[in-house]
């Protein structure tokens, strides 16, 4: 559907798609209009593959998806590549670079699969089987947020070790510099051989800026508490729509709203 749709809707998944306590019903009625409509809705998300793909059953998506913050990029219909576009580092290696990463900084670096079970769950609110999906990571390495004056030397080291770092509400993702959810959505449009189309892209924290900065219509989606401050900062140049409403619930009326703008029903 990819390679023929003249509409993609791109999105962030957690505070996004869903609110923290991972309620997908107020979008589950807008995605059965795009899909009648024919539009793919791309999961673009830090999340890894084996939490969307119980995402995806959820909603009955069968479109490509963009997990581990843009490293990799699955789906059935991607048969050309066998069901795989891999942009990342091993998380193996991406575990050495942030540990050399803490030595040079004399910080310990820490990576959310090393927290213990009631860490983890405090931080996502992820408990029992969903967090041994959150660990299934293969592309990327989330860590602890670590405090904002070290951020300098931090991003020193990435240009040494060739690696960018994603800072999002609850935690950084340390990514390949070859891998953001911007290049994946490029990776795709390049797959998709479709160039004549438009994106609507919808995120909610700073690690959604490449999304965004790729995206045709930029939609930022607001917490209970307002929006992300840091990435209506960098998107203050930049014309873009700030739903009414959090999650969800703003993910579904700004959708529904350029439907009828775009006059596609």
């Amino acid at each position: 559907m990819i390679e023929n749709s003249s509409l993609w809707v791109v999105s962030d998944v957690d505070g996004t798609l869903m609110d923290h306590s991972y309620d997908l019903t107020p979008a589950k009625e807008t995605i059965k209009t795009l899909q009648k409509l024919s539009i793919p809705v791309i999961l673009c998300t830090s999340k890894t593959a084996a939490e969307v793909k119980v995402i995806r059953k959820e909603l009955n998506l069968k479109d490509p998806y963009i997990v581990e913050n843009g490293a990799a990029i699955y789906g059935e219909s991607l048969k050309k590549v066998n069901g795989e576009i891999i942009l990342g580092k091993k998380y193996e290696t991406l575990k050495e670079i942030l540990n050399l990463i803490s030595k040079e900084i004399d910080y310990k670096l820490i990576p959310l699969n090393n927290l213990t079970d009631s860490d983890a769950t405090e931080l996502t609110g992820l408990k029992g089987n969903s967090l041994i999906l959150m660990r299934d990571r293969h592309w990327s390495m989330p860590f602890l947020n670590p405090p904002t004056f070290l951020e300098k030397r931090i991003n020193v080291c990435c240009k040494k070790y060739k690696v960018d770092i994603f800072k999002g509400n609850r935690m950084s993702h340390l990514l390949s510099i070859n891998s953001n959810k911007g290049k994946a959505i490029r990776a795709l449009k390049k797959y998709s051989n479709n160039q004549d189309f438009q994106i609507i892209g919808l995120g909610d924290s700073p690690n959604d800026l490449p999304l965004l900065l790729n995206s045709d219509i930029k939609i930022v989606i607001p917490g209970i508490d307002g929006p992300n401050l840091n990435l209506i900062d960098q998107l203050k140049n930049l014309e873009f729509t700030l739903a009414s409403e959090p999650n969800g619930y703003g993910w579904k009326n700004e959708i529904n709203k350029l439907i009828n703008e775009l006059k596609l029903i």
